[in-house]
Parts: structure tokens; sequence; C-alpha cells
């Protein structure tokens, strides 16, 4: 299927657990562009991670390149990504959906990291129950920071799937107002 009209640097956002990376796959696979997993980038199959330094070098030779999707939340790297891209899909869920979203991943086998999880992350949940007062804010100011950017909330799952199964990614939602 053909690349998203005029956007081919699209950034996937949202807190631990709500989905990013699956939203993120199958964005992958309805427009052909290169999809990128930041926690693939930062972590090691051991479960220890690279140096920031080594993760700012792949994350600036990533961003040069024409065309991407990158899933991952990493707030530090917020307004250095905002700037590159064309569009943002930001699944902005509560905190009852992303804590759900890390039950269910529990055992199973994923693409976008190195390793199977068997029991729930306590610093994991300890950031999905922090990101509403921590993370969230910070996104809403670079939001507003870069108003020409294509800011395009998903409030639910079901929401972010129905536009997904619509069958046309060249057909963008409307902005979305960040609450």
């Amino acid at each position: 299927m053909n690349n998203i009209p005029n956007v081919k640097k699209i950034l996937v956002l949202g807190c631990s657990g709500s989905g990013k990376s699956t939203f993120a796959r199958k964005l992958h696979d309805l427009t052909g562009l290169p999809l990128i997993h930041l926690d693939n980038v930062w972590w090691k199959p051991d479960r220890t991670h690279i140096t920031r330094d080594a993760f700012d070098r792949e994350l600036d030779r990533i961003l040069e390149g024409g065309a991407w999707i990158i899933d991952g939340d990493y707030s530090r790297t917020y307004e250095v990504r905002l700037r590159a891209c064309e569009a943002v899909f930001f699944l902005d869920f509560s905190e009852e959906q992303c804590l759900n979203g890390i039950t269910e991943r529990i055992g199973k086998e994923r693409p976008d990291i190195p390793w199977t999880e068997n029991t729930p992350d306590p610093e994991l949940i300890r950031l999905v129950k922090a990101y509403r007062t921590e993370n969230r804010p910070k996104l809403c100011e670079l939001f507003r920071k870069y108003p020409e950017k294509r800011i395009i909330v998903f409030r639910s799952r079901q929401e972010a799937d129905q536009w997904l199964e619509s069958g046309d990614p060249t057909v963008l939602p409307a902005k979305s107002p960040v609450r």
C-alpha cells in the first residue's frame, strides 16, 4: 500500500502499555514505511542497555533517514524527535488501559523488545502510574511549541483500531486537540 501522502516521518508516542509497538507495526504494514522500535535500540537481550551517547548517535542516524515510523516514549528525546517528524500518533490512554496492556503482554514474545517479560516489572508499573503527571505534560507542552506538526490523538485502543481498520492510511484523522 502507498505511504501516507507527504508524511514520511512518523512518531508513535504514549505511555508504556498503551500499545505503541502494536499500533506502529500495523501502521508499518499499511504504509510500508521503515519501522524502528526504540526499545530495540536501547536494550540488549541481557536486559542491559547501550550508553546514552551511543543511543543518541543511533537516534541521530535514524532521524537523518528519509522515511520512518519510530515507536517509543523515551521522554529525554521527545523534542529532538518531534522536531524531525511530520506527524505524531499520540496514544493518550488511561492509566487503567496501560496497566492492562502491560499485564496482557506477560509471557508473550514481542518483536519490539529483545526478551520476553515473565512477570510485571515494578519500575514499568511506577512509570505508568506517574505518566499523566510526569511525561504527558512535557509532551503536551512540546505539541504546543510545534503547532505545525500533525498531532493525531487516540484516547482508546478501539479508536486507534477503528482508524487502522478503515483501510486507507492516505486519509489521516483530523489534527486532534490535546487536553
